[in-house]
């Protein structure tokens, strides 16, 4: 094989690679901001902004040793329309690992 092709195949993993972890992003963060909607919901509060923002990310294994990507992200919100306060998600893929608001807006 020509050395031109296997650049080539390599850029194009690469760039495959590089939309996969993109798309699962975005499909994590519209979770996030799903959760973020249903949460405020039952509670009887306002969701702020509209959406989410991330916070971070870290590394964790679960109760199998497996390794686990860790999201988080925040949320605004009020409860009187004047204060606001901070809720989060945690999220491992698309799936909820915590979710909480504060006690009172401050």
């Amino acid at each position: 094989m020509d050395e031109g092709y296997i650049m080539l195949v390599a850029i194009t993993a690469c760039l495959a690679g590089t939309y996969k972890i993109w798309q699962v992003s975005l499909d994590t963060r519209e979770a996030a901001n799903r959760i973020a909607r249903d949460t405020c919901s039952r509670a009887v509060v306002q969701l702020l902004d509209g959406t989410v923002a991330f916070a971070g990310f870290r590394l964790t294994r679960d109760a199998a040793g497996k390794r686990r990507l860790l999201r988080t992200y925040t949320f605004d919100y009020t409860s009187d329309g004047f204060e606001r306060a901070q809720g989060f998600i945690v999220l491992a893929g698309g799936r909820l690992e915590a979710v909480g608001l504060a006690g009172s807006p401050s």
